[in-house]
């Protein structure tokens, strides 16, 4: 964090910025109070010059910094634009003089962050060099080809390398930036930044990409009630009857009704909701690791440890040093 004052977050808005990623990092950092109300972070805009810029819409937006506030950022986030190089250009074309010049600002120990194809620039950077990154889906063949000592996942939603981070297209932003926030002051006050936006608190950052996915037809007999009835019962066993015979349906009915919802079945979303339930678990009790697995539903406290193990690599109790919500 920046000294003793709110975490600055600095959004730089280049050239055909799209509006939308463009006030992600606003909306959801912006949203961030703590338990008397004061502001956890400081957001700002800039372009490089401070002066407008254009986006991708048929509007512009006014900014009141340039490239020097840069300088004073905790975190910076690049969104994506339109007005980059052409799928034929060269490495060098991504990173022209004067946006090498910005990042150059960036203090050391900042976070920087990219959304969609901003990803493109860090990499022209060499901030991705050997890393594991994200882009849109739709851009990842060519990504990786136009850098091939990046490690391109085009499976998540985004990746989170310490001080390097990308997000994949559009809404994978917002999961990225509650990502921080969960990361920053833990899952209490992430979770009521996403109440106050209306999204999600958590989807994996591993969690894939939705790909050329067809919608399911609309259907008044869908599963919703079904699993918010499973998600009061996590703590005991919930069978795959049960839960059909619940939404009125027959086992084979309700599975592909349920996979056609959710992309992935009863099993998978139970087992995700159970381990959702022992991290929060973990972050906001001091229930030893036996009573969390059982709270959720996991059976023993070994249990737990290889079904978190898997899911993020790290076992009950890093989680709980790492994520233990910390007071406001």
């Amino acid at each position: 964090m920046g000294g003793s004052g709110a975490h600055r977050v600095v959004v730089l808005a280049l050239e055909g910025v799209y509006p939308f990623e463009m006030s992600i990092p606003v909306r959801i950092f912006g949203t961030a109070e703590g338990a008397g109300g004061e502001p956890l972070y400081e957001v700002v805009t800039c372009s490089l010059d401070g002066r407008p810029v254009r986006t991708s819409a048929d509007f512009g937006v006014s900014v009141e910094h340039g490239a020097e506030a840069v300088a004073g950022a905790d975190t910076l986030v690049i969104p994506p634009f339109t007005c980059g190089p052409s799928a034929d250009s060269g490495e060098r074309d991504w990173l022209p003089a004067d946006l090498a010049a910005a990042l150059r600002r960036l203090p050391a120990g900042a976070r920087i962050v990219s959304m969609c194809t901003a990803s493109y620039v860090l990499a022209a950077a060499g901030l991705l060099d050997g890393r594991r990154a994200t882009t849109h889906w739709n851009e990842a063949e060519h990504f990786q080809r136009a850098f091939p000592q990046v490690r391109v996942d085009a499976d998540v939603l985004f990746t989170d390398g310490g001080q390097v981070l990308t997000a994949a297209g559009v809404a994978a932003g917002v999961d990225l930036c509650l990502h921080l926030v969960r990361r920053d002051h833990g899952s209490e006050v992430a979770n009521r930044v996403a109440r106050l936006c209306v999204v999600p608190p958590w989807r994996e950052g591993g969690q894939a990409q939705f790909v050329e996915r067809p919608v399911p037809e609309a259907s008044r007999a869908g599963t919703a009630a079904t699993r918010e009835w499973a998600l009061g019962r996590l703590g005991g066993p919930i069978a795959l009857a049960e839960l059909a015979r619940h939404a009125g349906m027959s086992v084979r009915t309700f599975s592909r009704r349920f996979r056609d919802e959710v992309g992935m079945t009863p099993g998978q979303w139970l087992t995700r909701q159970r381990i959702e339930h022992a991290r929060r678990l973990l972050e906001v009790t001091d229930l030893p690791v036996d009573r969390v697995a059982a709270e959720a539903g996991l059976g023993t406290g070994a249990s737990l440890r290889r079904h978190l193990a898997a899911a993020i690599g790290v076992s009950p109790l890093a989680y709980r040093r790492t994520f233990r919500a910390r007071p406001d």
